[in-house]
């Protein structure tokens, strides 16, 4: 299960949009994607709109990253090209 450490570099954090985006990228693996805020612990499922806002996650945000499946490395290496491209807003 590979896994990697992401900060939220955008201006406006893990937003609605930004979420958004995340989710859709996500919903195009067969692989459990999760995200765990560093700080409190919370935890959210990638594929789940709901879930990945209830991390409140700010610019400056870490976030622990885990992927689990058949496709995992092509979805963890997504995913963090996703956080460090701050989800097209830098």
């Amino acid at each position: 299960m590979p896994e990697a450490k992401l900060k939220i570099i955008n201006p406006l954090g893990l937003h609605a949009r930004a979420a958004a985006q995340l989710v859709r990228l996500a919903a195009k693996y067969e692989s459990r994607i999760l995200l765990v805020r560093r700080d409190s612990a919370v935890s959210a499922d990638a594929k789940s709109i709901l879930s990945v806002l209830t991390l409140a996650a700010a610019r400056g945000t870490e976030i622990d990253l885990s992927v689990n499946g058949a496709d995992e490395q092509a979805a963890i290496k997504a995913v963090v090209e996703l956080f460090a491209s701050g989800f097209g807003e830098l």
